[in-house]
């Protein structure tokens, strides 16, 4: 326990020498969102990185999302953490593999989630979050949909609209890897419990939510509902965020957690 109070003073002493800023994703350890400045989504952080005076911004979270940071804040310094901290969604498309499609689809548009690289944003007519994808898709002109990467939220946003919708073939391991089994196990235990699941989940595990949304409506649906229990149905690190935020009320985990979030951690045990 000293040496964690140790760590945490020389962490905070260097954040004032040095005018940094610590931002860490809901799906860091508790530990790690403990330590930091301000906790949330990806976009949500990097538009708080905006408002604050700090010169350096450590990212505690995957490579797209320091990525983003940097785009949104120029004449700051990012810093992620672990150089090998990767999204394996944002791995699944490459700007080679786009261009090859692209030539398939040329009338298309291009609708990049923001869990994707840079590059693959360049080469993108608009991008999206979890939380607008759908009203981003709607703004949109009644031309074929090009949604990358990940074929999940896409098939989501398919099912809310009447558009035209290409899915790429890609994935979130973490969501993938949810399965209805799992749900149907923990409800068995926790009969009360809502299910409340993020749209990068595949269909059957979708259809048998209460609730879909990404981490800021999960957050916002959790707090506001009148429900004691809830089984969560993504990134396992998010339950404790739900936790510590809504101390009266239970969560419930699947167990489906993403390496490149819980890189550092691995590494210091």
């Amino acid at each position: 326990m000293r040496e964690s109070q140790k760590l945490i003073e020389e962490i905070k002493q260097l954040k004032e020498e040095k005018n940094a800023v610590i931002l860490a994703h809901v799906y860091q350890r508790g530990e790690v969102q403990d330590i930091a400045d301000y906790t949330g989504d990806s976009l949500d952080l990097s538009k708080k990185a905006v408002e604050t005076p700090a010169d350096i911004i450590v990212f505690c979270g995957v490579q797209f999302m320091a990525e983003t940071a940097a785009i949104l804040n120029p004449n700051k310094t990012v810093l992620l953490p672990d150089k090998h901290a990767g999204c394996g969604l944002a791995d699944m498309a490459t700007v080679e593999q786009l261009s090859k499609i692209k030539k398939q689809f040329p009338d298309s548009i291009i609708v990049s989630y923001v869990n994707s690289s840079a590059a693959i944003k360049a080469e993108s007519d608009i991008c999206c979050t979890s939380a607008n994808a759908i009203s981003v898709v709607n703004s949109l002109p009644d031309d074929p949909i090009l949604f990358v990467p990940d074929r999940n939220l896409g098939s989501y946003v398919a099912e809310q609209t009447k558009k035209d919708i290409i899915l790429w073939d890609g994935y979130c391991y973490v969501h993938e890897n949810i399965k209805t089994y799992h749900l149907k196990f923990l409800k068995e235990k926790h009969t009360n419990a809502e299910i409340i699941v993020h749209p990068e989940c595949s269909t059957p595990v979708r259809h048998m939510a209460n609730f879909i949304g990404g981490t800021a409506q999960m957050s916002r649906y959790a707090a506001q509902s009148d429900k004691r229990e809830f089984i969560v149905g993504t990134e396992s690190n998010f339950v404790y965020r739900l936790r510590k935020d809504n101390p009266n009320k239970r969560f419930y985990p699947v167990n489906s957690l993403c390496d490149g979030m819980n890189i550092m951690c691995k590494k210091l045990i």
